[in-house]
């Protein structure tokens, strides 16, 4: 009876990226397509934030990082970059769920979800002091196994919510049996979100000097759950001195927001 209702909980989940597939080339309730104007709409999603505090290492918290780079990176866009509105998923220290972020993007109509973390690595690992680099992900499975571990970590947020099992239909980020989900999710988007991923690395490595570890592919939940082309960018490992001291300087902050402003105008330039 209860691995009955564990599949039911799982074919619930399925149902809402078969329904997009199905929908093909319709308008996804919420996407940029049901905006009447001509304006581009960029939502930057600064993650974590209150509660949930994100990685903590070396005096840093992964939440605070997250929002001084995403202030940085709109003010350039919203000054540099004519008929671009942006949205913020949040601008203070505020919690938001995972699918809280995802209808914030949806409800915007926006064209570019930007999900910005840091990354780290478990403290048995003996590479913490030394590991380094940006890596940009796009919706996708966990071939790789480093992949999956930093997936089930920034998916681990909705814990924090009490009804998260229900909420969520019985999706358990620490269990890999409930990534199927992404085995059937909508493709739309994803030749765009790899085109943006790659140019906000390679901005990431020669404009910022980051470490190069690649555009990878994970099943980010807030990925998944907008509706327009999306990514996920890790800046670099709290977990490492060296790249703490860089990510909480001005002068880093300011690097890491002008190299993902210059991936974000290289899309907009191409939707006008």
């Amino acid at each position: 009876m209860v691995k009955k209702r564990k599949r039911m909980k799982i074919s619930r989940l399925l149902c809402r990226p078969l329904l997009y597939i199905m929908l093909g080339m319709t308008a996804i309730p919420g996407s940029a397509a049901d905006r009447k104007d001509d304006k581009v709409v960029v939502v930057l999603d600064p993650g974590h934030g209150g509660k949930d505090f994100g990685a903590c290492d070396n005096g840093a918290k992964e939440k605070d990082i997250t929002l001084a780079v995403a202030k940085k990176l709109a003010k350039l866009v919203e000054s540099k970059l004519k008929d671009v509105e942006v949205v913020m998923t949040r601008s203070t220290d505020k919690y938001l769920t995972l699918q809280q972020r995802a209808d914030i993007a949806n409800d915007s109509h926006g064209d570019l979800f930007m999900s910005i973390h840091v990354n780290s690595v478990d403290k048995k690992n003996k590479r913490r002091k030394s590991i380094s680099g940006s890596s940009v992900y796009v919706l996708g499975l966990h071939r790789d196994q480093d992949n999956m571990k930093v997936a089930m970590r920034e998916n681990s947020v909705i814990e924090l919510e009490s009804d998260y099992k229900e909420k969520y239909s019985g999706f358990d980020p620490s269990k890999d049996e409930s990534y199927i989900i992404f085995e059937m999710t909508q493709k739309r988007n994803l030749g765009e979100s790899i085109r943006v991923a790659g140019e906000a690395q390679n901005e990431l490595v020669e404009n910022a000097g980051r470490a190069n570890r690649g555009v990878r592919q994970a099943g980010f939940w807030v990925l998944w759950a907008t509706s327009m082309p999306a990514v996920l960018v890790e800046l670099d490992f709290i977990c490492n001195p060296n790249s703490v001291d860089y990510m909480t300087s001005e002068k880093g902050q300011d690097k890491l927001a002008k190299s993902l402003f210059n991936s974000i105008k290289k899309f907009v330039e191409r939707r006008s």
